[in-house]
């Protein structure tokens, strides 16, 4: 069971650069995040000609989670539970119904960026991240193997960037941000790249447009989080650059993990 997860900036205009991805990496369940369209806007006939069943949670211009699947979705969600009263489109989930004991549940989320710390959008971050812990714990409750994936908008440490001493205060790296991301490991997640190379430096999943995927100045922001029947079954996680090497790229690209 192959799961990744692409911030892909834009759907619309990426989506040769997914469809593209999908038939080359051949994951069993992609989660997308920053769709900028709504649901009907996002091109599910495209993705279906690839193999996959979609479930899309869409917003106009802005923010846009969807599942992607080689497997039946079963219990979506469209919302993050507890949070019913945020309207950004920002998490999606659902049991993926793959044979012979191989399911696994996946929720797919783009978390607040909290840019301008000073400004409002910093608390919202944190107390999406109040929920986000409220639901990651509720999950484990199922026994379930659980992943997860997206762009939670945090550098776990000062190794998941290029520049620490330059982001300091973002809020991407703020004590408060890390301390909630670290409250979902200690919830008993695994953070799958971590798990398996735990000394790697230079890796990231983020790179601002200009040279800074060039000069490899980026940041690991996109995380695949596993509850320990996932974990347990954890093969293999890497990042894929190749997306980010393309014409007209997202600013991220993919993370994946293989679970037995």
């Amino acid at each position: 069971m192959k799961v990744a997860s692409w911030n892909v900036n834009s759907i619309r205009v990426r989506i040769e650069h997914v469809t593209d991805w999908l038939r080359d990496a051949q994951p069993d369940v992609l989660a997308l995040q920053e769709l900028k369209a709504t649901t009907e806007q996002v091109p599910v006939d495209v993705l279906e000609a690839c193999g996959y069943s979609a479930a899309v949670a869409g917003q106009k211009g802005f923010n846009g989670v969807a599942l992607l699947s080689r497997y039946p979705l079963h219990d979506v969600v469209t919302e993050l539970p507890g949070n019913e009263h945020d309207e950004a489109a920002r998490y999606i989930e659902a049991w993926v119904d793959a044979p012979d004991g191989r399911g696994v549940r996946v929720g797919c989320l783009y978390l607040p960026n909290g840019n301008p710390v000073e400004s409002p959008k910093f608390p919202y971050k944190l107390d999406w991240m109040r929920h986000l812990h409220a639901r990651a714990e509720s999950l484990l409750q199922l026994e379930e193997a659980v992943v997860l994936a997206g762009d939670f908008n945090v550098c776990p440490t000062d190794r998941d960037l290029a520049d620490p001493a330059s982001m300091r205060d973002d809020a991407l790296c703020r004590p408060e941000s890390r301390a909630r991301f670290r409250s979902l490991l200690h919830l008993g997640y695994t953070d799958a790249y971590r798990g398996l190379h735990p000394d790697a430096e230079e890796v990231y999943t983020y790179w601002d447009y200009g040279r800074a995927f060039d000069d490899n100045r980026g940041l690991r922001i996109d995380h695949l989080l596993l509850s320990p029947q996932a974990a347990d079954r954890l093969e293999a996680c890497n990042v894929d650059l190749g997306p980010r090497a393309r014409k007209r790229p997202s600013d991220h690209t993919p993370i994946w993990c293989q679970l037995a």
